[in-house]
């Protein structure tokens, strides 16, 4: 009896990230990047090709087509579906949810090890990119995955955890090709006292099994390019690392990364300061790789602020033991108490009125996506209320973590983090309404994108994602045949002749894409 109890128990506490994890209400896709992914999979599964990453009938030969392809499977097993494009990401997030308590069990202790992906799970960046189709909660997995894997590396007879660090070396090249380096040079010093395993055939095993991916693919796309694959992606690589749109200062992380990483910040840096720890993996995983990481893709030219995902498991761990050092802290508990038992929840209940009275009508998010963030940021603010000078440290940890889950809860019930381009979608539901339009396939009109315009590439990405019939392209608006409808861009709509085209629908949200029929 007491065995049924305790397994019903532990199902509890997985049923406790269904509502931070699941989303089953309307979704619609960002243009970048996951809209870029999502349509790639949609014309591998219309075209047949599951080798070359497509741009309409052009290759895109920037990125391998791992997530892609995962993407279109998924789709190709369950159904032509939104919510089965996005069961990739889903399952690295719920992988990365385990290794992270595996982590903490492994370098913190069996105690409250549950806790800390409950803390990854309401963080902002974490809670952002698992409810995205993008390839950086699967990369960041895998990371992680490497980092359990080495700690739990003990000698040379630790076959399947040397196995697993070599296994995932391969696969992350697969999805993010040479940023998989990172991690690894942050890695080198502890990788210094683990230089045993280099010379296991279990890692060199590992590291073959984990690049068979990434070699049937470059063999198979091979006969259709005039150089290796991997010069491409170099090319690529090289784009990123000297100047470009997403250059950013030196110090962007020092910044970015407290931000990215609310609620929970100001705790893992707590946590990365003040824990001593006398155990090498401790020491080593939780201080030194975080501050080496962060070095290396400091300088790295181009900085977004996913590529920290990486280490986000090792932050949570961090923020936990911020939290435990402050709670047992005879300077600073009563400050630590007085701050987020008062301040904070002053802060947000505030912050929430002001917004939903006053500001509200002036943004463009709905009624509903309104209403739930305003609940959700008043239940956070009453959750940490009610912490109190006396409150157990086990106390602490509930009521704390309680109110970050309501909010990220609402969150993803509002459809902010899933329905992200909802006017879009809504304003198409409407066009693709119009009898004139219904099963009709509709083509696109490439002379029309601006690669140079962001907004007009991003709408024409929604655009033909949204189109359930979405015809060939063409490059001039010529080609197309009277009866045809397409989307074309006002630039070239205003070089031809207006007689021989009618104008179906268009508004500014479209805009500059037009709906157009050839007479």
């Amino acid at each position: 009896m007491i065995n049924i109890i305790l397994k019903f128990k532990n199902l509890l506490k997985l049923l406790i990230f269904i509502p931070i994890i699941f989303y089953f209400g309307k979704r619609s896709y960002l243009a970048y990047d996951e809209g870029f992914y999502a349509l790639q999979a949609r014309w591998i599964l219309e075209k047949g090709n599951w080798t070359i990453p497509l741009w309409f009938d052009e290759y895109m030969l920037d990125r391998t087509i791992g997530l892609q392809f995962l993407m279109a499977k998924s789709q190709e097993i369950f159904g032509r579906n939104i919510f089965w494009a996005y069961l990739p990401t889903t399952i690295a997030s719920i992988i990365m949810l385990f290794i992270t308590f595996k982590l903490h069990e492994e370098l913190i202790g069996k105690k409250f090890a549950f806790v800390s992906p409950l803390i990854l799970s309401t963080t902002y960046i974490w809670f952002d990119y698992s409810h995205l189709a993008t390839q950086d909660i699967i990369f960041s997995s895998l990371v992680t995955i490497g980092i359990f894997s080495l700690t739990k590396i003990k000698s040379k007879n630790n076959n399947l955890y040397i196995l697993l660090f070599g296994i995932w070396i391969g696969l992350a090249f697969m999805m993010k090709t040479f940023l998989v380096a990172i991690p690894i040079l942050s890695l080198l010093p502890y990788l210094f006292f683990k230089k045993n395993l280099f010379l296991t055939k279990f890692f060199w095993l590992g590291l073959l099994i984990g690049f068979i991916p990434y070699f049937i693919w470059t063999l198979s796309i091979d006969p259709y390019l005039d150089q290796n694959i991997i010069l491409h992606l170099f090319e690529k690589f090289a784009a990123l690392s000297n100047k470009n749109t997403f250059t950013n200062p030196f110090y962007y992380y020092f910044w970015n990364i407290p931000i990215t990483f609310l609620p929970w910040s100001l705790f893992s840096i707590i946590g990365i300061i003040f824990h001593k720890s006398e155990n090498k993996d401790q020491k080593f995983i939780l201080i030194f790789l975080p501050l080496t990481f962060i070095l290396s893709i400091s300088i790295f030219s181009t900085k977004t602020p996913y590529y920290p995902l990486q280490i986000s498991s090792i932050l949570t761990l961090n923020s936990f033991l911020g939290i435990k050092y402050l709670f047992n802290s005879k300077i600073y508990k009563s400050i630590f108490i007085f701050i987020t038992s008062k301040i904070i929840p002053l802060f947000l209940i505030s912050t929430a009125c002001t917004y939903y009275f006053f500001f509200k009508n002036i943004t463009s998010l709905s009624s509903k996506e309104s209403t739930y963030l305003f609940i959700g940021l008043i239940l956070f603010g009453l959750s940490w209320s009610f912490i109190k000078n006396k409150t157990s440290f086990k106390s602490l940890l509930i009521v704390l973590i309680m109110g970050p889950y309501l909010l990220t809860s609402f969150l993803l019930g509002s459809g902010l983090f899933t329905d992200r381009s909802r006017e879009f979608r809504e304003t198409m539901e409407y066009v693709l309404s119009l009898d004139i339009v219904k099963n009709q396939k509709i083509k696109v009109d490439k002379s029309g994108i601006d690669y140079d315009n962001i907004q007009s590439h991003s709408k024409i990405i929604k655009i033909s994602l949204l189109t359930p019939n979405l015809g060939d392209s063409f490059n001039t608006i010529n080609d197309l045949n009277p009866g045809e409808i397409a989307w074309s861009s006002e630039s070239a709509y205003k070089d031809i002749n207006n007689k021989s085209y009618e104008i179906l629908y268009k508004n500014n949200t479209l805009k500059p894409w037009r709906l157009i029929i050839k007479k």
